[in-house]
């Protein structure tokens, strides 16, 4: 009886030892795993998180240039070439000093002149246009680009309000201008940009005057300085 009974305990004994190596396994196995999802997350996380900033525009200059259509509310549509000069105070506020040169041409008075040959408009509007500008351009949100997997490129959406002068060769009209534009940075000096501005003037046509809104969409490029910002 004592026999079985030491028989049964060493049973239990070995039973209770190899639960016990089974418990410490699994427990090890799960902590491995445990780190390795860690380790994933972690990784993971780094990939995905906050990288210091790609582009910096505070206190730099920006140089443009630019190109694109002047729809008039008078005129023809045409064509617009210009440049832009750009001080940035912080990442948020810059100051934009632009000039532009179009033309301001009537297709209508043409058709008008080609319909009535005997009747000539004296007051011809097919004469070169520029325009003297300044904006306050504030960058209201910014994101990142992620391209084909590899590298990383900034964009900024931003707001323009500013004033200045029209002039069309035979007249000065203040004009007030308001904008929506977007940027596209890439490497730490150049920037793609894109700007859709409405133009609020006095024009003439044929001796009447009108109060009207042009709108300028422009695609250009700018080089910031210095350029290792």
């Amino acid at each position: 009886m004592w026999a079985r009974r030491g028989s049964i305990r060493g049973a239990a004994f070995v039973t209770g030892g190899v639960l016990a190596a089974a418990f410490v396994a699994k427990n090890a196995r799960a902590q491995c795993v445990d780190e390795e999802l860690k380790q994933e997350l972690v990784g993971g996380r780094h990939y995905r998180g906050v990288q210091e900033r790609l582009f910096t525009k505070a206190f730099r200059h920006e140089l443009s240039a630019m190109g694109g259509v002047y729809a008039a509310d008078l005129y023809s549509s045409n064509w617009i070439v210009g440049g832009a000069y750009t001080f940035h105070f912080s990442e948020d506020l810059g100051l934009e000093a632009s000039v532009q040169f179009t033309r301001f041409h009537s297709a209508v008075t043409d058709a008008y002149e080609l319909r009535y040959p005997k009747i000539q408009v004296l007051d011809r509007p097919d004469r070169p246009g520029t325009l003297y500008l300044g904006h306050l351009v504030w960058s209201f949100a910014y994101g990142k680009l992620r391209w084909m997997g590899d590298g990383i490129s900034r964009f900024d959406f931003n707001l323009a309000m500013g004033a200045g002068v029209t002039d069309d060769s035979t007249s000065r009209s203040v004009t007030g201008s308001v904008g929506i534009g977007t940027k596209f940075f890439f490497g730490r000096w150049v920037a793609l940009r894109f700007d859709a501005r409405d133009h609020v003037l006095k024009e003439v046509l044929v001796g009447d005057e009108h109060l009207v809104n042009d709108v300028v969409v422009t695609l250009g490029a700018s080089m910031f300085i210095p350029f290792g910002g």
